[in-house]
């Protein structure tokens, strides 16, 4: 290799990085254009360039363009179809657009792929209560506080699911919990767990008004 090759061949191994680096993070910028330039001209194609439509199907996730995301997550999953996060986004989606029989079959996907992170299960719990199947969902929240008892969030929603099937002493037991784990950023669960206790300090024995939620 000559001496002139060395410096040519440092400088494309930093385009190249940088280039990367742009394809898996355009997503954590609120520019979709971004993304798109790189849909449209990196190099790269495969499943590298899946990250783009990710990247931007988030975007669109967090900016309630429900379809769009769902359109942009499709053309990530036929690029790289064993990429847990992109079943799990696909299915953020497709819950905020009330298609729950397809959040429910994506989140089942993204947890068969990895089934170590508990938010993915807590998601499908509530897809899962959503459509009335409060069975599963407890079953899938329960899953949820296994993996992560520190979420007073799943043990919120877990008590819901509970209080809505008539299950008061269940229900208690989770808004206690959730109420008794430390604080953090958000108080609103605490808040929310708080409020369902109280109402169940007043409600009869016998009578137990479902969560309007």
């Amino acid at each position: 290799m000559t001496r002139a090759a060395v410096p040519l061949l440092i400088v494309l191994g930093v385009a190249i990085g940088l280039s990367t680096h742009t394809v898996v993070n355009c997503g954590d910028e609120d520019e979709p254009d971004i993304c798109s330039a790189v849909i449209g001209f990196s190099p790269f194609r495969g499943s590298l360039i899946a990250f783009a439509y990710e990247g931007r199907g988030r975007i669109a996730l967090r900016h309630g363009d429900n379809g769009r995301a769902i359109a942009d997550f499709n053309e990530a999953i036929h690029l790289n179809p064993n990429r847990a996060s992109l079943y799990r986004d696909r299915a953020q989606a497709y819950r905020q657009n009330g298609e729950l029989s397809l959040a429910i079959a994506d989140f089942d996907e993204a947890i068969a792929l990895d089934p170590k992170p508990a938010p993915p299960y807590h998601e499908r719990g509530l897809a899962l209560a959503a459509k009335g199947d409060l069975d599963r969902a407890i079953l899938s929240y329960s899953t949820a506080v296994r993996l992560d008892p520190s979420d007073p969030q799943a043990r919120l929603d877990r008590g819901l699911a509970f209080l809505a099937r008539g299950q008061a002493n269940d229900a208690r037991a989770d808004f206690e919990a959730a109420v008794a784990l430390p604080p953090g950023k958000d108080g609103r669960t605490r808040a929310a767990a708080r409020a369902k206790l109280a109402e169940l300090a007043h409600a009869e024995p016998t009578r137990v008004s479902a969560p309007t939620r």
